[in-house]
């Protein structure tokens, strides 16, 4: 059974109703729920520490992790393997601090890859990036 979230697209929401919503951590760019099958991914572009950017109408989304060489465990592989663990993956991208913009449900459409970017202190490090197109833009 598919979670089914009360949100609508382009609704804006606060943190606290998307914890009680999602059922996830308050948190992370990337929150996992085991209670509602689904993964959380937050793209905040009022950050500069990530560095997601649109190409194409897909969102080229930078795995969790602030410091040091990001790896493909935890919620970067449930992202990963999204198109074949049942996961369902809801984006929210933040354009002013505490506002989140429901974006809805979101698909893996290519190969994870990696590129540097710099870590929370500057340095240069390997990250993951998503390739990932909105359901309602097939």
């Amino acid at each position: 059974m598919k979670f089914v979230t009360s949100f609508k697209i382009g609704q804006i929401v606060s943190n606290s109703e998307i914890v009680s919503e999602f059922k996830v951590g308050n948190m992370g760019g990337m929150r996992r729920s085991l209670k509602t099958g689904t993964l959380v991914i937050i793209a905040d572009h009022t950050r500069n520490l990530y560095d997601d950017k649109y190409y194409n109408g897909e969102l080229h989304y930078t795995g969790m992790g602030k410091y040091g060489d990001q790896m493909l465990k935890s919620q970067n592989k449930t992202l990963a393997e999204s198109n074949i663990n049942n996961v369902e993956v809801h984006l929210f991208e933040v354009f002013e601090p505490k506002k989140y913009t429901y974006q809805g449900i979101v698909k893996l459409v290519g190969e994870p890859y990696q590129e540097i970017q710099k870590d929370d202190n500057q340095n240069p490090r390997k990250v993951w990036i998503f390739p990932l197109k909105k359901v309602s833009d097939f």
